[in-house]
């Protein structure tokens, strides 16, 4: 179990991964979203998520670039992840989109790079692309985004490489727990986005009496949550005082029963499109 900020995953292909990252959707472009990346990765943070859709990663980029001039940090220490839209998915388009990620975030390569939705019908080719780009050493890992159990069993009938990620909308009212055990049976390490159901949780009793219990905030509860369930999690804020505090989960952990009380909150509800039924 991860007893630091810097604690890797090791992925099926040996790559580590932090268990925790700072996400920044929604996060426009701008001097607020380049403070946000300098101020993680200053706080210790290894792992800035994005995606070509977020419309920032020029700025993702300028963030890690200012970070790593101010300090001892390198780029070899930092695992950054994008995705392709759905826009882009098919085998040509996929690897231009790739080429297109990497330029705006001024990068030579990324260490991690997903599908982004499972548009039926569209999904395999650009994989293919993924496998493509892992293969030619351009890509550190490979993985999916919002990809139910179906979506990566109808993947994995005809890839080459199993995706090593899958990252999905996951917190105490959608725990996820059957996506969960298949993608660890297959060796799929399983991600969170919008761990904090987007701040919709802050405020719920069951939660706020276990992080009372451990003086500590809601947010720190179900992030630690997440850690001791072996899920990665990328919570997102532009707020320094935020991100250094959800960064403070390893000097406590959750009782087996606070565990089982903060899973019962599972009602399936996302805040998110439903992967089966989506239609961009």
């Amino acid at each position: 179990m991860a007893k630091h900020l810097q604690d890797t995953t090791a992925l099926s292909n040996g790559v580590n991964m932090p268990w925790v990252g700072l996400g920044v959707f929604k996060v426009e472009e701008g001097a607020e979203l380049v403070q946000a990346v300098k101020t993680a990765l200053v706080h210790g943070y290894r792992s800035i998520d994005t995606a070509a859709i977020y419309g920032n990663e020029a700025g993702v980029g300028q963030g890690i670039r200012e970070a790593l001039a101010g300090n001892t940090l390198t780029r070899e220490e930092l695992f950054i992840t994008s995705k392709v839209w759905n826009a882009d998915l098919g085998y040509e388009s996929t690897l231009a989109a790739y080429e297109e990620s990497l330029n705006k975030l001024e990068l030579e390569y990324l260490d991690l790079y997903l599908i982004h939705w499972p548009v039926a019908g569209k999904f395999k080719e650009a994989w293919r692309a993924l496998e493509t780009l892992y293969k030619q050493g351009r890509v550190k890992a490979i993985g999916v985004s919002n990809f139910q159990i179906h979506h990566l069993q109808e993947l994995m009938k005809d890839a080459e490489i199993k995706p090593m990620v899958n990252q999905v909308e996951l917190h105490p009212n959608l725990v996820q727990q059957e996506l969960l055990e298949f993608c660890q049976a297959e060796g799929i390490q399983l991600e969170a986005w919008s761990p904090l159901m987007q701040g919709q949780l802050l405020e719920q009793p069951v939660l706020q009496a276990i992080a009372a219990r451990h003086g500590k905030s809601v947010a720190q509860v179900i992030l630690r949550w997440d850690l001791q369930r072996g899920i990665v999690t990328i919570p997102k804020s532009t707020n320094a005082q935020r991100i250094a505090e959800n960064a403070s989960l390893f000097d406590f952990s959750l009782s087996d029963a606070e565990m089982e009380q903060i899973a019962a909150l599972d009602i399936g509800q996302r805040v998110g499109p439903d992967p089966d039924n989506f239609d961009f």
